[in-house]
C-alpha cells in the first residue's frame, strides 16, 4: 500500500505542481489520469524520491519514504516519461549494465534476471541488436525491463504509451497488467482508454489537485442517464458550448457531434447515451476550469 497525505510542491516560478494531494494506492494497477501539465510527472518524481515536496508525507508498506529514500529506491522500478538509451549498445549489454548498478552482482543471478526480463518483454530475439535500431514500442518495453530489475515492489511508469502504434500499445499494456498482479504499479497517462481497460482503481488530477479517485466504473455509474448526444451545425456549436456543459466535440461526417452533461434532456435534438470514463474525465476538467475561473474573477 502506498499512502500519500497532504503532499504539496510549489516550484520557484510559482507553479503549484502538487496541491494537497491525498491518495491511497493498493497493490495492483493504479491509473493516474490527467492532461499534460496536470502535475502527474511532478507527483511521480516526488514518489520516486527525485525531488523533495514542500510538505506532506509518503508511506510505502509502512516505510516513511521521505525519511528513508535509499530503502525506497531498493524497492522501486521507474520508467520516466523521457527514457534515453545508448543507441549503439545492445539491449542485452545495457540491461546487464543496469543490473550491476541495481546491485545484482552475482553473475549467474544477473544472467538469469536479464534473460528472464528480455523474454518477458518479448525482446529476446532482438537482444543483440543496438537499441538505436529499436522501434518506439520496443524501447518502451526495454524501459519496463530495466524498471523490473531487482523485483521491485513499487513500479512507476510515466506516459508509457504516448506515441506507440495500437499493436505496441496493447503489448505494453498487457505486460503492465501482468506485472500489476503482484505489486503496486502506477500508470500515469493522459489516455483515458489506458485507465478504462486496465486499472481497477484510478485518480484524476488537474492543476496539481486530485479531482476524483476510486473505481473507474463507480465514477462512470454516477453519470448514467446524464450524458446526452446531438449533431449540430458548425455555426451553432458556439451557442451550444455557451448554453450547456459540453463534454466532448467530434466531427462525424464533417458535422460536430457533441456530448453534453445534463440532469434532464437539454432539448428535443438530444438522445441519451451510455456514459464512459472519458465523459467523467472531461466533466471533472470542466469543473476544475470553472472553479479556477471563479477564483480569478
Amino acid at each position: 500500500m502506498l499512502s500519500i497525505k497532504n503532499l504539496n510542491k510549489t516550484y520557484a516560478n510559482g507553479v503549484h505542481a502538487t496541491n494537497n494531494v491525498n491518495l491511497e494506492i493498493p497493490n495492483g494497477l493504479f491509473g493516474l489520469l490527467g492532461p499534460n501539465g496536470a502535475g502527474k510527472s511532478s507527483l511521480m518524481r516526488t514518489i520516486a524520491t527525485l525531488q523533495e515536496p514542500d510538505s506532506g508525507t509518503i508511506h510505502f508498506n509502512g516505510l516513511d519514504v521521505l525519511q528513508n529514500k535509499e530503502e525506497l529506491r531498493r524497492q522501486l522500478g521507474y520508467l520516466p516519461q523521457d527514457f534515453g538509451v545508448y543507441p549503439k549498445v545492445s539491449a542485452e549489454d545495457l540491461l546487464n549494465h543496469f543490473a550491476v548498478l541495481k546491485g545484482i552482482t552475482n553473475k549467474a543471478d544477473r544472467k538469469q534476471s536479464v534473460e528472464g526480463l528480455l523474454r518477458q518483454t518479448n525482446l529476446w530475439e532482438a537482444r543483440k541488436r543496438a537499441l538505436g535500431t529499436y522501434s518506439g514500442g520496443m524501447r518502451q518495453r526495454f524501459g519496463i525491463a530495466q524498471a523490473l530489475l531487482g523485483s521491485p515492489k513499487l513500479v512507476i511508469v510515466d506516459e508509457p504509451t504516448a506515441g506507440l502504434d495500437p499493436d505496441e500499445r496493447n503489448r505494453f499494456l498487457n505486460l503492465l497488467a501482468e506485472i500489476g498482479e503482484q505489486v503496486v504499479v502506477i500508470l500515469s497517462t493522459h489516455i483515458v482508454e489506458d485507465v478504462t481497460d486496465l486499472c481497477p482503481r484510478m485518480a484524476m488530477i488537474a492543476k496539481g489537485q486530485v479531482l476524483v479517485q476510486g473505481e473507474p466504473q463507480a465514477a462512470i455509474d454516477m453519470l448514467q442517464n446524464k450524458v446526452w448526444r446531438c449533431s449540430v451545425s458548425k455555426e451553432a456549436l458556439p451557442n451550444y458550448q455557451e448554453k450547456f456543459t459540453v463534454l466532448t466535440t467530434r466531427l462525424v461526417a464533417g458535422k460536430p457531434q457533441i456530448n453534453v452533461y445534463s440532469e434532464t434532456q437539454p432539448d428535443d435534438g438530444f438522445r441519451l447515451v451510455e456514459a464512459n470514463l472519458e465523459d467523467v474525465y472531461f466533466l471533472q476538467l470542466r469543473k476544475s476550469q470553472n472553479s479556477a475561473a471563479a477564483l480569478t474573477v
